[in-house]
């Protein structure tokens, strides 16, 4: 006599969604997935440091202060900057690709909750955006950044320049939020290409390849997303004036600059992930 073996069905309580943020496999096969994307590893991991040695290591940049390091170390941290803002933009984007190929419909079928998998988003992006700071920052300390302090007891500050590293990662969740925003927004499968050069324009119009100066063009900067994250970033190495000839802004304004844009792209994600997931 054969017996049959009926599969019970998935209960309510099989396709509850776990509790917690992290999911770690999801983690985990986000991680590789961006690891065997050559495009974002190119443009976060090996452009930074380029542009580093084709503009910061000039000689006389070495020896030049620009308050408690030399302006090497200044350009340094810029560059560390714009390799997490690229990296991390790209990790936060990747949803426009994967909502074009049904991928965020597939997800909705599994416990992964939704929370949880902008979550994940935002984590593996700035791991990478924590990676592309210590590539730049040991080509940087490698090619001559350093403390060069306008006064002897300023000099051998390497906290500064490991404090401003820091900020530079830290400051990068700043535009994690931004490529969610833009991933949702549009519906572009090369979305990347769209905002790469949007994100040159940003940071020549924020300061954060050139000093600003004064005029009008340093006044609008002021109102630019980059222009925060490049003040902030800077700000251990420049300090209150310091005597240098580099622009230091305000550190209340670059606060008040990073607060709002982080503000309005984390609010900008929120509703386009809110209306995206309500689709059936």
């Amino acid at each position: 006599m054969s017996t049959i073996t009926s599969t019970a069905p998935a209960t309510t309580a099989d396709r509850a969604p776990r509790r917690g943020l992290v999911n770690l496999a999801y983690l985990q096969i986000e991680l590789r997935r961006l690891l065997r994307n050559r495009r974002t590893l190119i443009f976060a991991l090996i452009m930074p440091p380029v542009f580093f040695l084709l503009f910061g290591t000039v000689q006389e940049y070495k020896t030049k202060s620009v308050g408690y390091a030399n302006i090497t170390a200044w350009i340094m941290v810029s560059m560390a900057l714009y390799g997490a803002m690229l990296a991390t933009t790209s990790g936060g984007a990747s949803v426009s690709i994967e909502r074009s190929q049904g991928w965020t419909r597939q997800l909705r079928l599994t416990p992964l909750r939704p929370a949880s998998y902008v979550f994940t988003k935002v984590v593996s992006a700035m791991v990478l955006g924590l990676a592309s700071v210590l590539v730049t920052t040991t080509v940087g300390l490698v090619e001559g950044a350093k403390p060069l302090g306008l006064h002897p007891s300023m000099d051998g500050q390497w906290g500064r320049i490991a404090a401003a590293t820091a900020l530079a990662w830290v400051c990068s969740a700043v535009f994690a939020a931004f490529g969610l925003f833009m991933g949702y927004l549009l519906p572009s499968e090369n979305v990347m290409q769209v905002l790469g050069p949007i994100l040159a324009l940003l940071a020549f119009a924020g300061g954060l390849f050139v000093p600003l100066g004064t005029g009008l063009f340093a006044t609008i900067a002021k109102f630019i997303p980059t222009y925060g994250v490049a003040q902030l970033a800077r700000w251990p190495l420049t300090g209150t004036g310091g005597g240098s000839d580099i622009d230091t802004g305000n550190l209340a304004l670059a606060v008040l600059n990073v607060v709002v844009w982080a503000t309005i792209f984390t609010v900008g994600a929120a509703w386009r992930f809110r209306k995206d997931t309500a689709r059936v």
